[in-house]
């Protein structure tokens, strides 16, 4: 038994017993940690009540609510092993995960029962789908209800403190074979991502965080992980609205918030949006797609006492790997086009992809990073975990430099990722989705650059003259995977795509003819 685990974290609570540990913008709820701390530990009763055990996966598929804050927690005290679905994934891509994780125990609201209950003959491993009654109500069959068996079991005990090593957390990313892949964490590397932000940004129990970043993606940690450490409060969203996002801010004092640039973006652009909404800020923290330098500039012009923190990271090594500090952000100059510099913790080298050499300061290679919060494994994936994981290093899959004080600049992607709106898209997801259409005869999909988005996922399509349109391959493509992996912009050839000497296509050169057209 070690000290790098979520239960040891969450006892930590009781200390701040008086003070508010949740308010919930969706359902009006609010809890001190005094209360949190009792309705989690019912919950990791509910959870033995169901058979469940420490090593049973546990697939939650909701919007943001105080409950999926509580399940996370029960999950992570020890109770289970949390896998949290992506709300926007396809039926298909939805079969998978569910079926290769061997989850038998589903959490859903109103918004999402419906979709689960329409795939559950496709099912068989689910057992038991619990309805959360955060979203109102639904005629989707369910087999119980989460209050019905809250009132039913008096059980309230946290489970023992799970080892440094246990699996905590099985989460699906985009996968380069055309099918999400689990990325399995332990206690051990959600202790230290929480840890780490700690030091890497300023975070009290003054905090009021504004927590609307999916619940299903590692970034949410901010809204269960974080705060237990300080006892700072936490009000959650059920979704990203710009509007009701800004309302929040002004609304309830709200000091930090953490974000994709996109959405801020949309918050600043909002209709209604006001500067004075913005006055009780004092740290936005952003990542998972570059700041616009317009929209960064504009914020730190409009605000100049409201301090930065950009992060990069990757579900595969629990979030956060570097950071670009408050201070960086005042210094300005080149490095804000960095991503900051490795957490502590964290080691970064730059390799040339193919045979892994180190290459010289300034050049251009591919990222590892080394650091005790990497994933355990791929899911049920030996080779593709041998391929990723090497000598103790991840390969991110990203190309990047480092300067001479060890900023990192990333400069491509090199598994030809997509980051839109945040969204992390793998352009080989969506050509195999694109190419089984009879009328499609070749397809490359790359990203294009986009003020709002960040990037648009654009597809070049070689087909006969006329043969198909774009509504009708996006209509097709909808049908495999999810809405935000389906091109935005199209374009249509009836040359064949142009082609390494290795036979691969030149991607680079599809997209200088989108920038120039």
């Amino acid at each position: 038994m070690g000290e790098l685990n979520f239960g040891r974290i969450l006892r930590r609570t009781a200390m701040f017993a008086d003070r508010t540990a949740v308010i919930d913008l969706g359902t009006g709820h609010e809890s001190t940690y005094a209360q949190q701390l009792e309705r989690v530990g019912h919950l990791c009763g509910v959870l033995r009540g169901l058979g469940v055990s420490g090593g049973d996966r546990v697939a939650v598929m909701a919007g943001g609510s105080h409950v999926y804050v509580e399940l996370w927690q029960a999950c992570l005290a020890g109770a289970a092993v949390i896998h949290p679905i992506n709300n926007r994934l396809a039926p298909d891509e939805l079969v998978h995960v569910l079926t290769d994780s061997g989850t038998t125990v589903m959490f859903v609201d109103a918004t999402f029962a419906p979709v689960v209950a329409g795939l559950r003959d496709r099912l068989p491993g689910i057992r038991e789908v619990v309805l959360i009654e955060t979203s109102g109500e639904t005629d989707a069959p369910v087999d119980s209800r989460l209050e019905d068996l809250l009132a039913a079991t008096d059980d309230r005990a946290l489970p023992a403190e799970p080892d440094d090593d246990a699996m905590a957390v099985l989460m699906y990313t985009g996968g380069t074979t055309g099918l999400p892949k689990g990325v399995v964490l332990a206690q051990r590397a959600v202790a230290l991502v929480i840890y780490r932000m700690h030091i890497a940004a300023p975070l009290n129990g003054d905090t009021r965080f504004l927590a609307f970043l999916p619940m299903f993606h590692m970034a949410g940690v901010s809204a269960w992980g974080l705060f237990p450490v300080t006892g700072g409060a936490v009000v959650v969203q059920p979704a990203f609205v710009p509007a009701h996002a800004n309302e929040a801010i002004r609304d309830h004092a709200i000091t930090h918030v953490g974000s994709v640039p996109t959405m801020l973006a949309m918050m600043l652009q909002d209709p209604d949006f006001e500067p004075s909404m913005f006055e009780s800020l004092r740290l936005v923290m952003y990542g998972a797609a570059p700041m616009p330098a317009a929209l960064l500039d504009r914020m730190m012009a409009t605000w100049p006492a409201l301090e930065f923190f950009q992060a990069y990271g990757m579900t595969e090594c629990a979030a956060t790997v570097t950071g670009l500090d408050p201070e960086d952000h005042r210094r300005g100059g080149d490095r804000l086009r960095s991503v900051g510099r490795p957490c502590v913790g964290v080691e970064l080298a730059i390799r040339t992809p193919g045979d892994a050499d180190p290459v010289a300061t300034g050049e251009i290679g591919e990222i590892w990073v080394r650091c005790d919060s990497a994933m355990t494994e791929y899911w049920n994936q030996r080779e593709m975990t041998a391929a990723s994981l090497v000598d103790g290093w991840y390969r991110t899959g990203d190309a990047g430099r480092l300067d001479e004080l060890g900023y990192l600049f990333l400069e491509d992607r090199v598994k030809d990722m997509i980051v839109t709106g945040g969204e992390n898209v793998y352009s080989i997801e969506v050509e195999n989705a694109i190419g089984t259409h009879p009328a499609v005869k070749q397809v490359a999909v790359v990203g294009v650059p986009d003020e709002t988005w960040g990037e648009l996922v654009h597809a070049v399509v070689v087909t006969d003259e006329g043969a198909v349109t774009a509504a009708e391959l996006g209509a097709h493509a909808r049908e495999q995977i999810a809405g935000y992996k389906v091109p935005r912009s199209w374009a249509f050839r009836t040359e064949p795509l142009p082609l390494s000497a290795a036979g691969k296509v030149l991607k680079r050169a599809l997209r200088d003819e989108v920038a120039g057209s």
